[in-house]
């Protein structure tokens, strides 16, 4: 028996095509165009939001931050002493006059040792990190990595390579009569990403160690 194929399944496919080319096209196009070229790691760079953007996330998000991972530390002196370093470290190094809005919190959570920063500039270090400096330096080589993270504008870079994972994904889902195939592209995604966070670790150690020497802080305390 000759099976054959309807011209209705025929058309079916070729629209399907064309719409997740299009939906391709458009993901590749706009991450493209979001490239502008950073100071600060002399690169250029794919970023989603704009630098007003990027603050106004951050600020956003400090509530949220704040009750996931505990309050502030109530040790004014103690508070007080973090924000002497942190601001020592931006205001003589590439940091000076960047424009973000830096702001340098101790949270109360002595379970947990954990430091990282939101983007536009806000910088958080928990008690139980805190706790285990044996000197300055090494809270300074955490902070400074923790700037770089907002300098380089790594959150930024982060979305802008998600919205176009997603798009890809997007695109495979409608292009393909595979159940499946939306999934091996997401797990791809996800390798993809991956793999950049952990560029983007290295780069704030490596920028971070020019900006505790600019500092005047040992660089080989960085931990």
């Amino acid at each position: 028996m000759i099976r054959r194929t309807s011209s209705r399944g025929r058309s079916g496919g070729g629209i399907r095509l064309l719409v997740a080319l299009a939906f391709a096209a458009f993901a590749i196009i706009s991450y493209l165009g979001s490239q502008e070229f950073n100071p600060v790691t002399g690169e250029n760079q794919y970023v989603s939001l704009t630098k007003q953007q990027e603050i106004q996330l951050g600020l956003q998000s400090v509530p949220e931050m704040l009750q996931q991972f505990g309050p502030p530390y109530s040790d004014e002196d103690v508070q007080n002493y973090l924000d002497d370093v942190g601001f020592l470290l931006v205001n003589n190094s590439v940091a000076a006059d960047t424009g973000w809005e830096w702001d340098f919190t101790l949270i109360n959570n002595p379970e947990l040792i954990n430091a990282f920063a939101l983007p536009g500039g806000q910088v958080f270090i928990t008690t139980a990190l805190f706790s285990e400096f044996e000197n300055e330096a090494q809270l300074a080589g955490v902070l400074s990595h923790e700037i770089v993270h907002v300098l380089a504008r790594h959150s930024s870079q982060q979305i802008a390579k998600q919205e176009l994972t997603q798009g890809l994904i997007g695109a495979v889902a409608i292009g393909s009569e595979d159940a499946n195939a939306a999934q091996v592209a997401a797990v791809v995604g996800q390798l993809v990403n991956m793999s950049y966070g952990r560029d983007a670790e290295t780069q704030s150690d490596l920028i971070g160690v020019e900006i505790m020497s600019d500092t005047g802080y040992d660089p080989r305390a960085m931990v």
